[in-house]
């Protein structure tokens, strides 16, 4: 690099002496490696109005530039940018000769990363959004506190996501097979016909189910169970959505033996609580039973709740401080109106019917059939031979000019050289847009029509260079299961069921819209000849809205469960003993013959098959009356979602190295007083999880070392984090007082240790290094030194002090004062790998680092405390035998600004890189956080007939 700076540099000094036209600056534009032209490169004056794309020669020619000291930026998708400072003198034509790009796919995988890390955090089916429907139907003091005071702050019970959970409707089990995480939006806004609930906590036994160590939900629609009547409901809020209206109707089970039930609703926002967000939700439930006879009844289930809400982005805290709490990246105006580039769709209809078998008085059969289809869809906009459309680029922010240093000096580290005046220039820069330009997107994908004089008198749709797309999943799952329930004796009662489902899931990347051109390349434009080929059987395709394109492949899963329990009853002691058996059996099927894997992309991967078992127990000694002990303990093996078991599913067959069964373990003790009065709950518990698996994605630079014989330092990689444990352990509390006949105390209180509890083993795959001959390009990291991280996005203590009125007039009004502690953010794995210390270029440790240096920059950010304050309250009216009732809430009272979750951002993978990056004190590559609502409300009206 040195080397062409000083040849640039001799240039520069003899166009100087030799011009003698008007000032330009001229010269051409290669390929660093294959000294060949590139063309379409922009070439802009910094700061100013003038811009180039270069010719098919690579080459580009400014006249008029102005006089002075310029800056020359060069930038092309997937090299290095460039930026020269020439000075410009008058009738000077200073001729840069060949100016040479170095690979750099850095803009295609920043996207990428935002976008993939986006949907782990803020996906509706993730545990730390969820919370709050999981514990829904619970009635325990600690339980309402976990769920609507300190779900807003992403508490988990237990530490744990609820893949740890099952969730089941009439005895069907609900949860994914892709990540084991129910999706919440199936039956969102069903609210009414969805309260006949059951749940239990922890391992305790379940009717229904072996069921999971968080706990199982049960949800059941048999139309005659609701209650007969008609149950308007209107509500407003400022939080994801402003309005939602639903209506439900029971008629209970006529003479004839009908019963149905038919609820709907709608939820709509133009702009939820973060900009841009707009949220549009429909829901409706229809259940009919049929009572054949006293033996046996027949119910019919049908949900369809198709949705759409636009997201929002994490952000830096420089980010932050130039905009506020509040900003979304995602969105810009077009037409006058805001439009979010990132949408996710959920439309999967879900067809249950249910036979209900009574044997006798004693014994129930309950089988069950369910069939669900349709589609998620996450929309995004793609790009190729064009600058990002993110507005929030890290190359667009003051950051990256503040925070440059010159290249390295041999072994050492090069010098702080910030640009003070560019970064001034950059946040103005920013400030005066800092949303998408739909408009520019537009005249990108369009050509000028000249006339005969060379005036530009209109322009025509082109090639496409940026589009709307959207990941797809379309599932089709089919469901058969069947429980058997029987109370044998007075002391002895046992279930039992069984479960089969059968999955086919496609994922492909779908052309949303054109926006304005006529076709878009099925290419990667990061690569060349059959390298960038998304399906070599169809190679050179130009798609339009509708197609398919970039990725194509199906999942296929069968699982096969059965569970048996046994519960007996005595005097003083119940227990119980459970125990569990399933098969899963995986298999990728590639639709594409992908041009970087073609031997190991296109057709079937081999059969994956995980056997897994599992036995859980409890006692229950019943002290007295009013106190009890409760003792619960399982241990099961599960196996990896679909999720984490392909390390890159997109682009090939590839099994993750290392794979194996998780292994589960739990213990807890209760101890449970009940009075009129005085209720009170203390739990100690303690979960581990082993040989866990976990996949991700990102951008990373310094990561792998030259000096090795790696052809890039720099990559976009899978990694692969394999045999990962991690150990939960904490105390559990809740109390409720009644004080008086109209007030009541309550407090409830969490307090854990939630850590990584061993050091897992990181592999890596750089997909630029695949061929023909190299179908697995992965590294060996070795061990990631995670012990005793914490693990991140979730406060790991948490304090809820409420007070509550009701007068018997019918009207109450609570508060509750939220203390939440000890959330950490989501760490780098890679860079807590022996590479961290480790020079790239030479292959040796970087001679500045220090152990007591790199303690501080991998220290885990602990967020600040909270002290949240709620408000809620209620009154009802009784209408010539018809109920009026009114709920209102007020969330965060002191409109508290606290963060709820975050990530470092992977991208300096060592050492150098990071400590230059930190010590500039404008990081480019700061850790990106997500923002909880400030102060919100909730008012609901409910009418019932």
């Amino acid at each position: 690099m040195k080397d062409i700076i000083f040849k640039l540099y001799f240039i520069f000094q003899m166009g100087f002496l030799w011009a003698q036209n008007p000032n330009g600056v001229t010269g051409k534009v290669l390929d660093a490696k294959t000294q060949q032209p590139l063309q379409y490169v922009v070439v802009t004056i910094q700061n100013t109005n003038q811009m180039q794309l270069t010719t098919d020669l690579g080459s580009f020619n400014f006249t008029g530039v102005p006089l002075g000291e310029q800056l020359f930026l060069f930038h092309s998708q997937g090299y290095k940018d460039a930026l020269f400072s020439i000075s410009i003198g008058e009738n000077q034509i200073v001729n840069l000769g060949n100016v040479l790009l170095e690979d750099d796919d850095i803009t295609h995988l920043q996207a990428a990363v935002i976008r993939l890390f986006e949907n782990d955090l803020s996906e509706d089916n993730s545990g730390s959004e969820s919370i709050s429907g999981l514990l829904q139907s619970s009635k325990d003091a600690f339980q309402q506190a976990a769920a609507f005071n300190w779900g807003q702050a992403r508490f988990k019970m237990r530490g744990l996501n609820t893949e740890q959970a099952t969730f089941m409707i009439n005895g069907i089990p609900m949860n994914k097979l892709y990540d084991g995480r129910p999706q919440w939006s199936n039956w969102g806004g069903l609210n009414d016909a969805t309260r006949n609930q059951e749940f239990t906590i922890g391992t305790a036994p379940s009717n229904y189910s072996f069921g999971g160590i968080l706990g199982t939900q049960q949800i059941d629609t048999r139309a005659s169970s609701y209650r007969v009547g008609t149950r308007f409901t209107l509500s407003g809020t400022n939080t994801n959505y402003n309005l939602r209206a639903m209506v439900t109707h029971a008629s209970g089970l006529t003479s004839s033996g009908w019963a149905y039930v038919i609820s709907a609703g709608k939820r709509y926002a133009n702009e939820g609580y973060f900009e841009g967000t707009t949220y549009v939700a429909n829901s409706l439930l229809i259940s009919v039973e049929k009572k054949i006879n006293d033996q046996h009844s027949i119910n019919f289930t049908g949900m369809y709740t198709p949705n759409s809400r636009g997201k929002s982005s994490p952000n830096t805290a420089e980010i932050t401080s130039l905009t506020n709490e509040k900003y979304n990246s995602y969105w810009g105006y077009q037409n006058g109106e805001k439009r979010n580039s990132r949408v996710k769709t959920i439309e999967e209809p879900i067809l249950m019917l249910n036979h209900y078998f009574t044997i006798n008085d004693h014994t129930t059969l309950n089988t069950s059939v369910m069939y669900q289809f349709g589609k998620i869809g996450n929309s995004n906009i793609d790009y190729q031979t064009v600058n990002s459309p993110d507005p929030s680029y890290f190359r667009k922010l003051p950051s990256y000019f503040s925070a440059l240093y010159a290249s390295d000096n041999g072994e050492y580290s090069g010098s702080f050289t910030p640009d003070y005046e560019n970064a001034e220039k950059s946040k103005e820069a920013f400030l005066a847009n800092p949303q998408i330009d739909w408009a520019a997107l537009y005249r990108a994908n369009q050509t000028a029509v000249l006339d005969a004089n060379g005036q530009v008198t209109g322009y025509a749709p082109s090639q496409s260079h940026y589009i709307l797309y959207e990941d797809r999943t379309d599932d089709n799952l089919f469901v058969a299961n069947s429980i058997f329930n029987s109370q044998v004796n007075d002391n002895l009662s046992i279930q039992a069921g069984a479960t089969f489902k059968n999955l086919k899931s496609h994922n492909y990347q779908k052309v949303l819209d054109l926006l304005g051109g006529t076709y878009f390349e099925d290419i990667d434009g990061f690569y060349k000849g059959n390298l960038a080929q998304a399906d070599l059987n169809n190679p050179n395709r130009q798609v339009k809205v509708g197609d398919e394109y970039g990725y194509n492949y199906n999942f296929n899963a069968t699982t096969l469960d059965a569970f048996t329990q046994f519960k007996f009853s005595y005097d003083k002691i119940d227990f119980y003993l459970a125990q569990t058996f399933s098969s899963t059996n995986y298999q990728r099927q590639g639709l594409y013959k992908n041009g970087i894997y073609e031997s190991i992309s296109f057709g079937k991967s081999q059969k994956i098959n995980f056997e897994n078992f599992g036995f859980k127990g409890g006692m229950t000694y019943k002290i007295s009356g009013k106190q009890l002990l409760n003792f619960n303990a399982a241990h099961l093996t599960k196996a990896p979602g679909l999720r984490n078991t392909f390390s890159n599913s997109r682009l090939n067959n590839a099994i993750v190295e290392g794979l194996d069964n998780e292994i589960v373990n739990s213990l807890d003790l209760n101890y449970v007083f009940r009075a009129p009065k005085f209720k009170a709950r203390m739990t100690a518990y303690y979960v581990t999880i082993k040989d866990a698996t976990n996949t991700s994605f990102f951008y990373a630079e310094g990561i792998f070392d030259n000096g090795a014989g790696y052809t890039n330092t720099n990559a976009f990689v899978s990694q692969s984090l394999t045999h990962i444990n991690t150990k939960n352990s904490g105390l559990e509390l809740s109390v409720e007082k009644q004080l008086t006949a109209t007030i009541k105390l309550t407090f409830a209180a969490a307090y854990s240790n939630n850590i990584y509890d061993n050091n897992p083993n990181l592999t890596v795959t750089n997909d630029a290094l695949a061929n023909v001959e190299n179908t697995n390009p992965s590294f060996d990291f070795g061990e990631a030194l995670l012990k005793n991280y914490k693990q991140a996005g979730m406060p790991q203590q948490a304090y809820s002090l409420g007070l509550e009125y009701r007068d018997p007039k019918y009207w109450w009004v609570a508060t509750n004062l939220n203390y939440l502690a000890d959330t950490y953010i989501d760490f780098s794995a890679i860079t807590r790998t022996n590479s961290f210390n480790i020079n790239p270029a030479s292959g040796f440790p970087f001679p500045e680092a220090t152990s007591e240096r790199a303690t501080e920059l991998l220290k885990q950010e602990r967020f600040p405390d909270l002290l949240l304050l709620n408000i809620i309250g209620g009154k009802s009216w009784r209408i010539k035998r018809k109920y009026l009732g009114l709920f209102v809430s007020i969330n965060n009272v002191l409109n508290t600004t606290y963060k709820t979750g975050g990530y470092e951002q992977a991208r300096n993978g060592n050492f150098r890189q990071l400590s230059q990056d930190v010590a500039s004190g404008t990081p480019s590559f700061g850790n990106k956080y997500y923002y909880g609502y400030g102060r919100t409300f909730f008012i609901n009206l409910s009418f019932s007939l």
